[in-house]
């Protein structure tokens, strides 16, 4: 593979990322640090992870998880877009704090969804005989630096539009997890 259909792919790959951790960036009052860190470290892990394991997987599965890995990452990403939009809906800005999308079940699932393209690009590679290592490194720290910049982006929005950003960054999950099921199952 050469660099140029790697750095391709890369970015193609963090896109989504980059779109959730705007959405993330939306819904925090200050980004910090620490929520910089965790988005960024575990995008990337996840999508440095995925094709890996799709790559070991290879072809004997690859026929299965294109089925439904489209419905799998609708289905999250809009879970975590319902419950932000009725988060923000349900509270009074004034007595409760924003949600934070960078702990817990939230990160792990929307780590998940943001990376089960990259599931497949594995399963690809392998089918071509491409030594994944280099592609899952470059794949991994494409999408940290996406995600940073989404959230860091996402940030100065949320500052800009104070009220009920939260609710947005829900409605901005729920169309990326349904404009994946549309592009898998419409568009295909």
């Amino acid at each position: 593979m050469d660099t140029l259909t790697l750095i391709g792919l890369a970015i193609a790959l963090a896109m989504d990322a980059f779109a959730v951790a705007l959405a993330a960036g939306l819904t925090l009052a200050t980004v910090t640090y620490r929520h910089l860190f965790r988005f960024g470290f575990h995008f990337g892990l996840f999508q440095a992870m995925m094709p890996v394991i799709g790559w070991m997987a290879g072809v004997g599965l690859r026929h299965y998880m294109e089925a439904f890995s489209h419905w799998l990452a609708f289905v999250l990403l809009s879970l975590i877009g319902i419950k932000m939009v009725r988060d923000a809906l349900s509270a009074d800005d004034d007595d409760t704090e924003r949600k934070d999308p960078t702990r817990g079940m939230s990160l792990v699932m929307l780590s998940i969804a943001t990376s089960i393209d990259a599931l497949a690009v594995g399963f690809s590679l392998a089918l071509l005989g491409v030594n994944i290592w280099i592609p899952a490194l470059v794949i991994g720290v494409t999408a940290s630096l996406f995600t940073l910049a989404g959230m860091i982006i996402g940030q100065r929005l949320g500052s800009l539009w104070s009220s009920k950003v939260e609710c947005a960054g829900g409605l901005l999950l729920i169309a990326i997890g349904l404009k994946i099921l549309l592009e898998n199952t419409l568009f295909k």
